[in-house]
C-alpha cells in the first residue's frame, strides 16, 4: 500500500491530508496548535481518531508517544549511542522494537522490524514538490501505526535540526 503525504513543513496547527495511490482522501493529520507539548491526532477519512501522538513532557531526549484509544502504542525517540543522528528506536506496548533508519530530513528513510522491511518513506518515485510516500511493504502491517511513525520520526529530526 501506497501513500502520499503532502509535506506540511511540520508546522503544529496544520491540519494535511494523507491520500492513497489514488488520490483518495485515506487518513488527516490534526495538528493540535496551543498545547503545551506538541500534539497531532491521525484520523479516518470520516473524521474518526484512529491514533494521537504527542511529546513525552518530562524526558531526558525528545520522545514522542503514539496512543490508539487511550492506551499506549509505541514510544519513539532517537537511538542512543548511535554513529548515524538519523536512528531512531521505536518500542512498541509489546516489547517488540522498531528500527528507523535513513535521511530522515530528506523524507529518505525504512522502518523494519528485526531485519525486514516494513515501510520505505520516499520522494524519489513521485514529481510533486514538498510530498513524500510511505510505502508500507508488508500486508499485515499497520498502515496507520507505520504513518504516524513516520510522522513523529520526520517532527523529532526536525527539531533536532532547529536546536543545532
Amino acid at each position: 500500500m501506497r501513500f502520499l503525504v503532502r509535506d506540511r513543513l511540520l508546522g503544529i496547527g496544520e491540519d494535511y491530508w494523507i491520500e492513497d495511490e489514488h488520490g483518495h482522501k485515506v487518513f488527516l493529520v490534526d495538528g493540535k496548535a496551543m498545547r503545551l507539548r506538541d500534539t497531532f491526532e491521525l484520523k479516518d477519512a470520516h473524521g474518526r481518531v484512529l491514533i494521537d501522538i504527542h511529546q513525552k513532557m518530562f524526558a531526558l531526549r525528545d520522545t514522542m508517544v503514539i496512543e490508539r484509544d487511550g492506551e499506549g502504542l509505541a514510544t519513539i525517540r532517537r537511538k542512543r549511542l548511535s554513529l548515524l543522528r538519523n536512528h531512531y528506536r521505536v518500542a512498541l506496548a509489546d516489547g517488540t522494537e522498531l528500527d528507523v533508519s535513513g535521511k530522515i530530513l530528506d523524507r529518505e528513510f525504512a522502518v523494519e522490524y528485526d531485519g525486514e522491511l516494513l515501510a520505505v518513506i520516499s520522494r524519489r518515485w513521485l514529481h510533486l514538490r514538498e510530498t513524500y510516500g510511505v510505502d508500507v511493504v508488508r500486508d499485515d502491517a499497520d498502515p496507520a501505526l507505520l504513518i504516524a511513525v513516520a510522522v513523529c520520526v520526520i517532527h523529532l529530526a526536525e527539531k533536532e535540526r532547529e536546536h543545532d
